[in-house]
């Protein structure tokens, strides 16, 4: 099977649903290609759509070796075992596949049967997934695409604060609106330290505002004034994530940044049906009279970047606070999971519901 096809049919994860990306390697026929499956895929699918790319194989008998060991996944997984395996547990893994050959009578007939059942598996999904209401498709839409980890700095005063804003922005109606139109998926938002982004020189100050890891693997928000006696403005802060979440897709600012910077952030103005006020968790956070004297100096990024290691709580924050090290891998692997989890919760209900059987610089 033409893996390039895998992305036009109608259940392709990309349609619906956040994709499982597994890298498969099949020596013998110098097969080295990124092959893309929904994460409602098992072993059982990916050792079906071998045997149809490569017919000429008893799939059956075939070895997967996980490439490099990671805790928690076998080193071999093989079809009689791991049939039901969720594909989504080895999510940005590399396979390489070991299967003996067989006849050519065999492999015709084996392709036959096996199509058949592909075909059916695909239609018992294109069945289970019809029965959702609008409703229950939105919900599933919000899970996979949000913000899947929301940390407020530990370290700094009142975290509880930082986690009510972050937790608003994660449910701001115009926020998630844009996050499901454009198929956003954050794993960690997080707050940023303002001490660790202020620089001085004899031009002034200079605050960064937010900033983009590796296009939506990590997102920073300047939420706290510089003397950490006040949140900033909601609205300034939204803006600054809508700027954010463009770099999820162009890293400079160029003119295709900008302009569609300038679509998420009307598409979040308009999707908020909510009154524009500045509530956090029941109480009002104006901002301080010093936070409005900061604006002159306020950039919003230096454009999208990538960074090896992320440190939680690191930078500016004064002695004895708690630090998290979470690496690109880890905080991949964090937003998989939440991913996955949501869309098992969310098609679970669905199916109860319905009677299922089970089957940035400013201009």
């Amino acid at each position: 099977m033409d893996t390039q096809l895998e992305s036009l049919d109608p259940l392709s994860p990309s349609n619906d649903e956040a994709p499982v990306e597994i890298t498969v390697k099949f020596p013998p026929e110098k097969h080295s290609q990124i092959w893309v499956f929904s994460p409602a895929d098992t072993f059982e699918d990916l050792i079906l759509t071998l045997s149809l790319e490569f017919p000429s194989y008893d799939w059956s008998k075939s070895k997967a070796l996980l490439e490099k060991r990671q805790p928690g996944l076998k080193p071999i997984y093989t079809p009689s075992d791991d049939s039901s395996v969720p594909l989504a547990t080895l999510n940005n893994t590399t396979l390489r596949l070991l299967a003996p050959q067989t006849s050519a009578l065999t492999s015709l007939q084996h392709q036959r049967e096996t199509a058949t059942t592909w075909q059916a598996k695909r239609a018992a999904a294109r069945t289970r997934y019809a029965r959702l209401n609008p409703t229950q498709r939105a919900t599933a839409d919000d899970l996979n695409h949000t913000f899947h980890t929301l940390r407020p700095l530990p370290h700094l005063p009142s975290p509880a604060r930082s986690q009510a804003l972050l937790e608003r922005l994660q449910a701001d109606p115009g926020i998630r609106a844009t996050m499901r139109k454009h198929r956003f998926s954050v794993g960690l938002l997080t707050e940023m330290d303002p001490a660790s982004h202020t620089t001085a020189s004899h031009e002034g100050v200079t605050r960064i505002l937010g900033l983009n890891r590796n296009k939506g693997e990590v997102i920073e928000l300047r939420l706290r004034t510089d003397a950490y006696d006040g949140w900033r403005d909601y609205k300034t802060i939204r803006k600054t994530l809508c700027h954010e979440l463009a770099h999820n897709v162009h890293n400079d600012h160029d003119k295709d940044f900008w302009a569609l910077c300038r679509l998420i952030e009307g598409e979040a103005e308009r999707g908020d049906w909510k009154s524009g006020g500045r509530s956090v968790g029941g109480e009002e956070y104006a901002p301080s009279p010093v936070e409005e004297e900061e604006e002159g100096g306020m950039v919003m990024d230096l454009g999208g970047w990538e960074g090896g290691t992320y440190v939680l709580g690191g930078g500016g924050g004064g002695g004895g606070s708690t630090q998290e090290v979470l690496n690109a891998r880890e905080v991949r692997a964090r937003a998989a999971e939440a991913r996955w989890s949501n869309l098992e919760r969310a098609t679970r209900q669905g199916g109860e519901e319905e009677g299922d059987s089970g089957d940035g610089k400013e201009e």
